[in-house]
C-alpha cells in the first residue's frame, strides 16, 4: 500500500523524490515484504508447535505456555524476521540469500507436516480406542482429522509453493525463457501468500 501510494503521488507530480530516496524507499518496502514472509512462515511453525503442546501436554499447557513466554516468542520471531530480512535485502544479489529462503521454507514445511501428522496419528489411535471400547462403527473423527490435515498442508503448499518455486527457478534457470515467463507472475505469488495468512 505504501509503495503504491508513493508511486501514484510521484506519477501525478504531487511528490518529488530523488533516485536515492526512491532506492531507500524500495529497500524499506522490500525489507517489510521479506519480514512479512519470514515472520508468516515462522508463526505458522509456532502455531503448529502450540497446537502440538496443547494436545500432547494438555494438563501442563498453561505452565508451559505462559503469557510471558508467548510475548517473548512473538518478539523473537519479529526481531529475527526483521534482522534476517534486512540482511537478505542488503545481500539480495547473492544466491546464498535465495538458498537460505528456500531452505527455510523446506524446514518450515517439514516441521509443520511432521507435527500435524503426529497429532493426526494420535487422534486416529485415540479414535480407534474409543470405537473399540464402545463397540461403535463411527470413524468420522479420523476422517475429519484427515480432511483437516489435508486442507492445512494443502493450502500451505498451494499458497507458499509458487513463491518458493519462483526462488528455486531463479537459482536454477534465471535466463531461461520459460522461467522468465513464470517470473512474470511474481505479484500473484505474493497475493497467494497473503491469502494464506
Amino acid at each position: 500500500v505504501v509503495e503504491t501510494l508513493f508511486m501514484l503521488l510521484t506519477e501525478q507530480g504531487l511528490l518529488h523524490v530523488t533516485a536515492q530516496m526512491l532506492q531507500h524507499l524500495d529497500n524499506v518496502i522490500d525489507i517489510m515484504i521479506c519480514s512479512s514472509v519470514v515472520s508468516s512462515l515462522s508463526f505458522l511453525c509456532t502455531i503448529a508447535a502450540d497446537r502440538y503442546i496443547t494436545i500432547f501436554y494438555a494438563l501442563r499447557y498453561h505452565s508451559i505456555m505462559t503469557t510471558q513466554r508467548a510475548v517473548a516468542i512473538i518478539a523473537v520471531v519479529w526481531i529475527t524476521s526483521i534482522t534476517s530480512s534486512s540482511l537478505f535485502i542488503v545481500y539480495h544479489t547473492d544466491n546464498a540469500v535465495i538458498a537460505c529462503l528456500v531452505t527455510f521454507f523446506g524446514v518450515t514445511l517439514v516441521f509443520t507436516a511432521v507435527l500435524y501428522l503426529h497429532m493426526f496419528i494420535l487422534a486416529h489411535v485415540h479414535s480407534r480406542r474409543i470405537i473399540a471400547l464402545h463397540k461403535s462403527r463411527r470413524q468420522a473423527t479420523s476422517m475429519k482429522g484427515a480432511i483437516t490435515l489435508t486442507i492445512l498442508l494443502g493450502v500451505f503448499i498451494i499458497c507458499w509453493g509458487p513463491f518458493f518455486l519462483h526462488l528455486i527457478l531463479i537459482l536454477i534457470c534465471p535466463t531461461n525463457h520459460y522461467c522468465k515467463c513464470y517470473f512474470s507472475h511474481f505479484n500473484l505469488f505474493l497475493i497467494l501468500i497473503i491469502c494464506n495468512s
